[in-house]
């Protein structure tokens, strides 16, 4: 069940996010849609944006990590909160997963069964994941996420923000559908990083100055 969206989310989701699961069939993989209900925040959070920019669209995880770590918007990030453009090197991520981080938020371009440009965001749990052998020398999110215990490592939470791509063929830039999703799908991950990371602990007041008495007049 999903948890009810904030003032942001509210404005991303008018903004055209379908937040449906993409077909299995297509993404390899099925979601829970939405955001975490959680009583609490997580520790760590890594925000990983995949994809090959030499294929068109496929581009749109590093292009949206890209601008989350130029312009982290008007509050930073929390210090537990990292941001990484991975690729294509599914190894390094897999590696990265096994440092105990509480949280994943993957960014990647997904076929989800609607217009280009469209975003879903999901929630993904082990038992969504299905099987596959480990490349080591590319980039399947699925298969990475799914082989991480065969590595020592545990599933962290994880959401994947996702776009439906108009073109995936040899070419570097993202189609115009796609690069307008590209802020929409920014502000979704601030959302959920907002959700998932702990608040910064309030400062505290300082002491009220006391009144000096007024000098007194000698006769």
């Amino acid at each position: 069940m999903s948890a009810p969206l904030d003032d942001e989310e509210e404005e991303y989701a008018r903004s055209g996010a379908a937040g449906r699961p993409a077909p299995p069939e297509e993404s390899g993989t099925t979601g829970r849609p939405g955001t975490p209900e959680r009583p609490g925040a997580a520790g760590r959070v890594l925000v990983a944006g995949v994809g090959n920019l030499f294929l068109g669209d496929d581009g749109f995880g590093p292009e949206v990590v890209r601008r989350l770590a130029a312009a982290p918007g008007p509050e930073p990030f929390p210090a537990g909160v990292r941001i990484v453009d991975y690729g294509i090197r599914g190894m390094h991520l897999a590696y990265d997963l096994l440092d105990g981080y509480d949280a994943l938020v993957l960014v990647d371009a997904c076929p989800g069964g609607g217009p280009p440009g469209e975003l879903t965001v999901l929630e993904v749990g082990p038992e969504d994941l299905g099987t596959g052998q480990f490349d080591a020398h590319g980039m399947n999110p699925v298969e990475v996420l799914a082989n991480l215990d065969q590595l020592g490592g545990t599933l962290p939470l994880t959401h994947v923000v996702g776009c439906t791509p108009a073109d995936i063929g040899e070419g570097i830039g993202l189609s115009a559908p796609v690069a307008a999703a590209v802020p929409r799908a920014v502000a979704a991950v601030r959302a959920l990083v907002g959700r998932l990371s702990p608040p910064a602990p309030a400062r505290e007041a300082a002491p009220a100055s006391r009144p000096r008495p007024a000098p007194t007049r000698r006769s």
